[in-house]
């Protein structure tokens, strides 16, 4: 049992009998609450996982956090499904889940930073020319594949724009990252460089991407096989815009949600 000093007591070797008793005690509490906390916040950077985009809060927007997992379904020609997968282990001892019911509600919804694809017909609007195509190569890429993004923020309908990537085929991937998946759907011809207000280019640059499109026209690769004179994503959308009638319904937007108090009280929560 340890020493305990009496109210009034001034004999130094008690004192220091009291000291040295509960230092120990002292030093592996705070011990205790460093790690616990640095355990905690290393759980929630590495190995927590995002079930769905309304999952990734602000703060990792903001981080311009990098996630990889693997590709369940590609919607149209610059979205697709992510399974997420934290950590290093995630592939070796569990499985990722591979049927529409499994997956409902776990996947995140990911939109391609710097591309525009031909529109698929969606809202009572007509597909665009070479939207089956385009989904057809981006699946035949991605589909089924481990990607690597960099979550970027969120757009109008709740999903997440990612620079995305392939993994490298040699380097180890936590440290190198492969292909662009973006500047290689436009080298290919099936998408346009993305020019409207908040586009990401990553560090490949706008310009970067500008010049892959140019020399896919000149190939005549991809959406420019019969020529130039191909409507591009950007001017099928504003055709639609220009004519709401044709343009079918309006899609509803999304809003995020606000911080709330105790993720406030806690700032390592993403």
């Amino acid at each position: 049992m340890a020493p305990t000093l009496r109210a009034g007591s001034a004999d130094p070797p008690v004192e220091k009998a009291w000291v040295a008793a509960w230092t120990p005690v002292l030093a592996s509490a705070v011990l205790g609450s460093v790690l616990t906390i640095a355990g905690i916040s290393v759980y929630v950077r590495f190995f927590r996982r995002f079930p769905t985009s309304d999952a990734v809060r602000p703060v990792v927007l903001a981080e311009r956090r990098w996630i990889k997992g693997v590709v369940t379904s590609v919607g149209d020609g610059d979205n697709f499904r992510l399974y997420h997968t934290p950590g290093p282990f995630w592939s070796k001892f569990r499985r990722v889940p591979d049927t529409s019911k499994e997956l409902q509600n776990k996947t995140i919804h990911i939109r391609l930073s710097a591309v525009d694809a031909p529109e698929a017909g969606h809202f009572g609007r007509p597909p665009q020319p070479y939207a089956s195509e385009a989904i057809a190569w981006l699946k035949s890429l991605i589909q089924g594949r481990r990607v690597h993004c960099q979550l970027v923020r969120r757009d109008q309908y709740g999903r997440i724009v990612a620079n995305v990537h392939l993994p490298p085929r040699i380097l180890p991937s936590p440290l190198f990252t492969g292909k662009n998946v973006s500047y290689e759907m436009i080298r290919a011809g099936w998408a346009t460089a993305y020019l409207q207000s908040g586009a990401e280019y990553g560090t490949i640059g706008k310009e970067g991407f500008l010049k892959a499109e140019a020399d896919a026209k000149a190939a005549r690769r991809g959406m420019w096989a019969k020529g130039l004179s191909v409507e591009t994503p950007a001017e099928y959308k504003r055709r639609f815009a220009l004519d709401p009638i044709k343009g079918g319904a309006q899609v509803p937007q999304t809003t995020e949600r606000t911080r709330g108090f105790l993720r406030n009280l806690w700032p390592w929560r993403s």
